[in-house]
């Protein structure tokens, strides 16, 4: 909705070193250890806007690597991504729709007997936390241990054990919920199509359709750089994923 698109923007204001807003603010992810990318400008006789990693621009390559991409590459990339989903959902919406809908179900089939089996380990433990704490008692009371370790092995129990019990409580809701496969395939189709002769990207149109976008990087041992990004549409469960050329 209008309300969403603008909440978003706002929060993706964010100025640059040049304090002006970049176009992809808040939208990209470093693939590795998950922090932003943040734009700044080579020091070349003819600058050049660049993304970086900001782990890597803070401490260094040996806490992450640079994740580098030009924003003119990144830009051509994203808007001829833009253009082929559009087509191919004027083409025929209605196949793509169903694609998305069958693959996801077998996806989040996957994800959820992994979310299943994670659960069961958490409600276990949570069951040897509470029987801690039963043993933690009758130790203190039985003088085994001081009122002192009791209260602080009793903390620290009881800190992991409200942990994993918010943890639970949301995964049991996460799996109960109805999942609207074939409704955000639609939704998606519908959304996308408008755009299949789009010719620049702005703040608004990029809000609208994309949730983040990430970015890995494989460096080769002879040091030639891999970069490609996945780009993960709103209401589209499976990302698009383009090889960049470093």
């Amino acid at each position: 909705s209008f309300d969403i698109v603008q909440n978003k923007l706002k929060s993706r204001q964010r100025p640059g070193q040049t304090n002006e807003i970049s176009l992809f603010a808040g939208l990209l992810k470093c693939g590795e250890c998950g922090k932003s990318l943040t734009v700044r400008y080579t020091n070349a006789k003819h600058p050049q806007r660049i993304y970086s990693c900001k782990t890597y621009n803070a401490f260094g390559k040996n806490h992450c690597t640079q994740h580098r991409i030009d924003y003119d590459t990144l830009y051509s990339h994203v808007l001829r991504k833009i253009r082929e989903c559009a087509r191919a959902a004027l083409m025929d919406g209605e196949a793509v729709a169903d694609r998305l809908t069958n693959t996801c179900e077998a996806e989040q089939r996957e994800q959820r007997e992994a979310m299943e089996r994670s659960l069961t380990r958490d409600e276990e433990r949570i069951e040897v936390l509470d029987k801690m704490v039963m043993r933690l008692y009758e130790d203190m009371i039985a003088g085994r241990i001081s009122e002192q370790n009791f209260n602080t092995m009793l903390e620290k129990t009881q800190t992991e054990q409200t942990e994993l019990k918010a943890k639970v409580s949301e995964g049991r809701k996460r799996l109960s919920d109805e999942v609207q496969l074939a409704n955000d395939a639609k939704q998606w189709v519908d959304a996308i199509q408008e755009y299949a002769n789009i010719t620049e990207l702005d703040a608004a149109t990029l809000n609208r359709l994309i949730k983040e976008i990430v970015v890995h990087e494989r460096i080769d041992e002879d040091k030639t750089r891999h970069i490609s990004i996945e780009i993960h549409f709103n209401l589209k469960p499976i990302p698009e994923v383009e090889q960049v050329t470093a």
